[in-house]
């Protein structure tokens, strides 16, 4: 199967998107591109852009690899794109009022109530719990992948805590010091102002008795072992905003209030990247240290906002990933606008016959999995990796769901040899508070071993800078 080429489909004609980056690419030496190169892993490891390894003993922190081609999307194709992720997000939201309410969708038998009552990531201390300004989902990161000239389908919804903000920031800024001149000849949409759209999204949801003209914002973080610790550092730094961990924060007087140099101070907002299982001792893990003992008591008596809301994990599910088609119509009366991915549920009798048949054919992932781990890309695997992972379906057939293996679109990055093509995927980020704000790009992954369909960084994939065109 032949993938589409972004850049040049059928390997002669540049696409409208690239016409004017092709020609200035053209007239550029080559030796000067492979410094520039160079130049761009000296400006990652100067900032200090790194990611943690879990499990990795000879590195715990690596460079993000970077390309230095852009990924280019025309306006009329990201306007598409933006209608669909808005459709998609605003239905998510609906859907986790829904579930932690009246749980209509459930009477009606769109969804199966076994799906949400046995799911781990289904909360039910939030069941009646409404959060400020009914947002659930404050920050998603959609992850789009490409088949052909105007086929966008959605891989999957990050709901949680998505990453990778601030390596789309980075590419950007990066990109800009190294070829000031492109940014002047080819109109591209800005995307650094995201730390300010974040900060102002979060203050727009501020609990209903803050009355602060300004609310007191602040970004939890587990610590400085997490894999995404640059990210928080980086963000709350870019927002103005206290980076704090658990230790850092307590109850008082019903508030939660951080540690300063003049006293404790009362937080309106926590802007959380620590799972649902650690965020408070009194009510999930007792034995967890990294988050805030009573917050949850806080956070029912309407007095912080957390963002992303506790128990949003239920609507990023990979099986209920599944039942997006359906969850959008009922929702808002209208068919997704970006499609789904064909997906065989391996709970179901006949997915997992199916599934266990055709291993040699499909990707299988684990519903809770992120980051490329637990996975098998089924073409690519061998005939032991398969059986093994067959036996791991067997015994558990609730914790997976499959797909096909798409022919993912791809765009140039440069190597030695110079342009060669590869496998990308997008990741664009939503704010949601009283509106929805798509900033105009979002992190652009792509895997840099030739052939491979694993964009992630965890797996050896790297990163582009994304442009939109501003027509």
């Amino acid at each position: 199967m032949v993938a589409f080429d972004e850049m040049r489909p059928d390997g002669a004609d540049v696409r409208e998107p690239y016409r004017r980056y092709e020609g200035w690419l053209s007239a550029q030496d080559a030796a000067r591109l492979t410094e520039k190169m160079t130049d761009a892993e000296r400006v990652f490891r100067r900032t200090g852009i790194t990611f943690n390894v879990y499990g990795d003993n000879e590195a715990a922190e690596r460079l993000i690899p970077f390309d230095i081609v852009p990924r280019i999307i025309a306006g009329r194709e990201w306007r598409r794109l933006t209608q669909g992720i808005e459709q998609r997000v605003m239905a998510l939201n609906a859907f986790l009022d829904d579930i932690y309410h009246r749980q209509e969708i459930l009477r009606a038998g769109r969804i199966p109530r076994e799906l949400i009552a046995g799911n781990e990531a289904f909360l039910p201390e939030m069941i009646g719990m409404k959060p400020p300004g009914g947002v659930y989902t404050h920050i998603i990161g959609v992850d789009i992948v490409r088949t052909g000239e105007d086929e966008f389908f959605v891989l999957e919804d990050n709901a949680r805590t998505p990453s990778g903000v601030s390596y789309m920031l980075e590419n950007r800024e990066t990109m800009m010091q190294l070829f000031p001149e492109l940014f002047q000849s080819v109109k591209v949409r800005p995307v650094e102002n995201y730390p300010q759209l974040l900060r102002q999204s979060l203050g727009r949801v501020r609990p209903n008795g803050c009355t602060k003209e300004t609310p007191r914002v602040a970004v939890l973080t587990p610590g400085i072992y997490n894999s995404a610790y640059f990210e928080h550092a980086f963000l709350a730094d870019q927002m103005g905003v206290e980076l704090v961990e658990g230790s850092d924060l307590r109850v008082i007087d019903g508030c939660v209030a951080m540690r300063t140099t003049e006293g404790y101070k009362e937080i309106d907002v926590l802007y959380r990247r620590v799972d649902d299982d650690f965020l408070d001792p009194l009510t999930f893990r007792s034995d967890s240290a990294l988050g805030i003992a009573g917050i949850m008591d806080v956070y029912r008596a309407g007095n912080i906002t957390i963002a992303n809301a506790p128990g949003t994990g239920i609507a990023d599910d990979k099986a209920i990933y599944s039942y997006m088609p359906e969850i959008i119509e009922f929702y808002t009366g209208r068919r997704a606008i970006l499609g789904n991915i064909p997906t065989w549920r391996c709970s179901e009798d006949d997915s997992l016959k199916y599934v266990l048949e055709h291993l040699h054919e499909l990707v299988v992932k684990e519903v809770h999995g992120s980051g490329g781990y637990g996975m098998l890309v089924g073409p690519a695997a061998s005939k032991k990796e398969r059986e093994t992972f067959a036996a791991k379906l067997k015994a558990r057939p609730g914790n997976y769901i499959a797909q096909p293996t798409l022919s993912l679109s791809t765009c140039p990055i440069l190597t030695e040899a110079g342009l060669s093509p590869r496998h990308v995927d997008l990741r664009p980020f939503v704010l949601v508070s009283d509106k929805v704000q798509i900033v105009p790009g979002g992190l652009t992954r792509v895997a840099l071993k030739q052939g491979s369909l694993v964009v992630n960084s965890s797996q050896g994939g790297g990163t582009k800078d994304t442009w939109v065109l501003d027509d």
